[in-house]
C-alpha cells in the first residue's frame, strides 16, 4: 500500500470579518435557528492577499438540532489594487455548550475551547489574482467580541 500524500499548506492571509446586522429566523425545517449576518468593513493583511472585506456581504449561520454552528458565507475582497474577489465558504463550529454559549454572549473565548475551520473558494477575473479562482483554502477561525477572525491556508 502507497502511504498517503502528506497535507501542504501555505499562509494566504488573516480576514477580520464585522458583523453590523443580523435576522434571526427561528424552528426553521433545517435546524433550530437561522442567523444571517450581515457585515460591514473589515480586513484582509498576508503575505499573499491584502485588502478590504467589502460592506454587504452575509452568513447563513444555522444552528443545528446537535448545537453545532455552520456558516455559509458571501463576501466581496477589494484588493489593495483594485481587484475584486468573490469569496465563499462554509464550515463548522461546535465545542462544549458552556464555550458556545459564552461567544453567544460576546465573551472573548480562547480558541482552544472550540473548534471553527471553513473551506473557501474564490472567484476573480483580476488578472494578478486568478491563481485563487484554482485553489481551496482552508480558514482556522476565532471569534472575537467585535468580529470574526480566520487566518486563511491553501492548501497545495
Amino acid at each position: 500500500m502507497t502511504q498517503p500524500t502528506p497535507l501542504k499548506t501555505e499562509f494566504l492571509c488573516t480576514m477580520q470579518i464585522y458583523v453590523v446586522h443580523s435576522h434571526i429566523l427561528k424552528d426553521i425545517p433545517s435546524g433550530e435557528r437561522r442567523r444571517i449576518d450581515v457585515f460591514g468593513e473589515g480586513t484582509v493583511s498576508g503575505p499573499r492577499l491584502n485588502g478590504t472585506v467589502m460592506p454587504g456581504g452575509a452568513d447563513a449561520l444555522l444552528t443545528r438540532k446537535d448545537g453545532s454552528l455552520t456558516p455559509d458565507v458571501r463576501l466581496v475582497i477589494r484588493t489593495q489594487d483594485d481587484g475584486l474577489i468573490f469569496v465563499q465558504y462554509k464550515g463548522i463550529r461546535h465545542g462544549k455548550p458552556d464555550a458556545m454559549a459564552r461567544i453567544a454572549a460576546g465573551e472573548n473565548v480562547d480558541p482552544e475551547e472550540y473548534y471553527l475551520r471553513n473551506a473557501l473558494f474564490f472567484e476573480t477575473s483580476s488578472g494578478p489574482y486568478d491563481w485563487l479562482n484554482h485553489i481551496v483554502a482552508i480558514g482556522v477561525g476565532r471569534r472575537e467580541p467585535d468580529c470574526a477572525v480566520y487566518d486563511v491556508y491553501e492548501i497545495l
